[in-house]
C-alpha cells in the first residue's frame, strides 16, 4: 500500500484524493491551508460551450469538464443546492445575439450537453428571471451553477468516509532519497507519491526543488446579496454583457461576480471598488425598481492562480514521475478542476489518461533551473 500526499485541497485536491479513495487502497493525506482558497470563495456558471477564447486545448478541457458533471453529480451524490442545471441566460446587444445563436448551433453537434438553444423575447428573459429588465438573450437549457465553499464541504465528508485524511496546515516539500517529505509546524510524514495543487502558492512550494514556474496570484472578489426572492433557486444563472455575472441561489442569495484583480497580489482585503466596479457593471440590466443596495450584503475573496497564457497546466514531471502538478484554472476552475482532479486520480492509479489534447507541454510553464 502506497503514501499518497495531496498539498492543496481546494477543487482539484478535494476530487482528486475522493477518487483515489475509489480507485485505490492506498494511504492518503491531504494537507489543506484554507485562507484564500479560491475554491471556498467561489461560486460559478457551468458554461463553456459559446466562449471566444482561441484556445482550442483550453475549450476541449472546458467542454469535456462540463460533461464531467454528469458523472460527477452520480458519483458524489451532489444535491442540487450544490450543484444545479439551471439553465444559463447570455445578454448581449440585440445585434450580436443572432451570430451567437449560429455559434451554439455549430458547437452543439459535438457539445450536446449545451441542451436547448432558445433566442428569447425580452419579456422571455424577464420571466424566467424576473429581477433583469426585459431585454433579448440567448437561453441554453444545459447550463449550470455551482457553490464551490459547499461542493468543497461535501466532497471532503465523502472522502473522510474512505478513509481520507485532512490536515488544516500549510506544508512544505522536500525530496528525500526514493520519498518525498512533507512537512507541517506539527510534524514530518514521507510519501511514495506526491500532488502538488495549492494554486498560486505552487511557485513557492517548487522554488526550494529548483523549479521555475509560470503562476501569479490572482484576487477575484464575489458579492453576495441577501435579498426576500422565495423563488431565486428556480431561476437560471445570467452571463451578462461585460464581466459580470448573475448567480441566483436558494433562500434570496443574489451573487455578483467576479474581479480579476491582476496587480492585488495575495490581499483578501474586500474592497469598495469591486463594490462600485460589480454594481456598476450590473445596473444596465437590473430591473429598475429592484436596489440591490437596499439588502445586506457581504463579500467572498479568494486568490486565483493564472498563467502567462490563462491556461492551465497539470500532470506528472518528467523528471520526478511520482511528482503530479496541477494549477493555473484562472476563473474556469469551477468548470474544469473537478474533471483534472479525476484526471490525475487516474494518472496516480496508473489509469494513464490521455492529458495532451487538453494543454500544452508542461515545460510551457515549469522547469527546472540548470
Amino acid at each position: 500500500m502506497k503514501k499518497i500526499a495531496i498539498i492543496g485541497g481546494g477543487i482539484i485536491g478535494a476530487t482528486a484524493a475522493f477518487y483515489l479513495s475509489q480507485l485505490t487502497n492506498d494511504h492518503i493525506t491531504v494537507y489543506d491551508f484554507p485562507q484564500g482558497q479560491a475554491t471556498r470563495a467561489s461560486a460559478g456558471i457551468i458554461s463553456p460551450w459559446l466562449s471566444k477564447r482561441r484556445n482550442k486545448k483550453w475549450y476541449q478541457l472546458a467542454k469535456d469538464g462540463a460533461h464531467f458533471y454528469q458523472k460527477l453529480v452520480v458519483d458524489l451524490a451532489l444535491p442540487d443546492t450544490i450543484f444545479s442545471k439551471s439553465g444559463v441566460l447570455l445578454v448581449r446587444p440585440e445585434d450580436s445575439l443572432s451570430a451567437l445563436e449560429d455559434l451554439a448551433h455549430e458547437r452543439i453537434k459535438d457539445a450536446p450537453d449545451m441542451g436547448e438553444i432558445q433566442l428569447l423575447t425580452g419579456q422571455q428573459t424577464k420571466r424566467l428571471l424576473p429581477v433583469l429588465k426585459e431585454m433579448p438573450a440567448l437561453y441554453l437549457t444545459g447550463g449550470g451553477r455551482l457553490d464551490g465553499a459547499a461542493y468543497l464541504q461535501h466532497v471532503q465528508k465523502k472522502a473522510m468516509a474512505n478513509q481520507v485524511t485532512f490536515v488544516d496546515s500549510y506544508a512544505t516539500l522536500e525530496k528525500a532519497s526514493d520519498f518525498w517529505q512533507v512537512k507541517t509546524d506539527r510534524h514530518t510524514a514521507t510519501y511514495d507519491t506526491v500532488l502538488l495543487s495549492p494554486g498560486p502558492h505552487l511557485k513557492k512550494l517548487l522554488s526550494p526543488l529548483g523549479y521555475d514556474v509560470d503562476i501569479r496570484p490572482q484576487k477575484g472578489q464575489l458579492l453576495c446579496f441577501q435579498t426576500p426572492f422565495k423563488d431565486s433557486s428556480q431561476w437560471p444563472v445570467a452571463m451578462l454583457d461585460g464581466e459580470a455575472d448573475f448567480i441566483p441561489f436558494g433562500h434570496g442569495k443574489l451573487l455578483i461576480g467576479a474581479t480579476h484583480e491582476n496587480e492585488a497580489g495575495w490581499d483578501l482585503t474586500p474592497t469598495s471598488e469591486a463594490y462600485q466596479s460589480l454594481a456598476t457593471g450590473i445596473t444596465p440590466f437590473i430591473d429598475d425598481r429592484l436596489t440591490l443596495e437596499d439588502y445586506p450584503v457581504t463579500y467572498q475573496v479568494g486568490t486565483r492562480a493564472y498563467t502567462a497564457d490563462f491556461a492551465p497546466f497539470f500532470g506528472a514531471l518528467d523528471e520526478e514521475p511520482t511528482l503530479i502538478v496541477a494549477s493555473g484554472l484562472g476563473s474556469s476552475g469551477l468548470t474544469t478542476g473537478p474533471y483534472i482532479g479525476y484526471l490525475l486520480a487516474q494518472t496516480i492509479a496508473q489509469a494513464k489518461p490521455q492529458m495532451d489534447p487538453y494543454q500544452k507541454p508542461l515545460t510551457n510553464y515549469l522547469n527546472k533551473r540548470l
